[in-house]
């Protein structure tokens, strides 16, 4: 497929003009950052697995009746999905205390906490993504009481069924980012959930060791970063031991100079 002009880039993501009106394709980089882009780097690979991830998750999220931007994978690092409207909130679930949560309220990481936490972040890098509450969100209008409640329900369903799906595989689902569109239908709008669901935005402990597969391993410079992503595909039954994806996959890396 030809590629189209070039919308936006992000910290993760090229979005390009999609083939047909109300279409992007979504190109995933092997670029990481931390701390807001403090800190930059790469992990060789990052970006093909977390394609296959996310469309593995979002197709899975699809047929318990989850609407969503994606429509199909393109290639090993493309997507094909609905353009939509970024409600510029970030979501944040959380099973178990961690990270930022730690933190700022003294909580020891690890800790399980009683019910499942949702926290709202205003997308504003320049800002450093402020932690907001639903008093900020309807006071300035980023997202109406109506949608909010279909953002929250969405994002409880989407944690119960990525809960049970990653303990299904011995991983522990500590936390995860999720961000939500609109999509306009004539006079109307409604909300479907956006972006990528993959080891950059959750935090994933393996449940016997509480080894982290994902992210904080290149945040916290635990090295293995690649290894950790490319075992959460494994264990989804994405890349089979000796697949021609995981000799293409190893390629790759060697052409980038891993």
């Amino acid at each position: 497929m030809s590629r189209r002009r070039q919308i936006y880039e992000g910290k993760a993501k090229i979005l390009y003009e999609g083939p047909e009106p109300g279409t992007i394709i979504q190109y995933f980089k092997d670029d990481a950052t931390a701390f807001n882009a403090e800190k930059k780097g790469t992990i060789n690979g990052k970006g093909v697995i977390n394609n296959r991830i996310s469309e593995h998750i979002f197709t899975l999220l699809g047929h318990i009746g989850i609407p969503s931007h994606f429509i199909r994978r393109l290639n090993m690092r493309e997507q094909l999905v609905k353009q939509v409207e970024i409600v510029p909130i970030e979501v944040i679930v959380r099973n178990v205390a961690a990270g930022s949560l730690s933190k700022r309220l003294g909580i020891e990481e690890g800790t399980p906490l009683p019910h499942t936490l949702l926290e709202y972040c205003y997308k504003d890098d320049a800002l450093g993504d402020p932690l907001v509450a639903e008093e900020h969100i309807a006071c300035f209008g980023w997202a109406s009481q109506e949608e909010m409640q279909d953002i929250s329900a969405m994002a409880i369903r989407i944690n119960d069924f990525m809960a049970g799906m990653f303990a299904g595989i011995g991983v522990k689902l500590v936390d995860f980012k999720l961000e939500f569109g609109r999509v306009f239908e004539g006079d109307f709008s409604r909300i479907i959930l956006a972006d990528e669901i993959s080891p950059d935005g959750c935090r994933l402990w393996d449940i016997k060791t509480n080894e982290k597969l994902d992210k904080d391993r290149f945040r916290r410079d635990l090295g293995g970063e690649a290894e950790a992503y490319q075992e959460v595909a494994r264990r989804l039954g994405l890349f089979p031991e000796g697949s021609s994806e995981v000799t293409d996959l190893n390629s790759e890396r060697k052409k980038r100079g891993k």
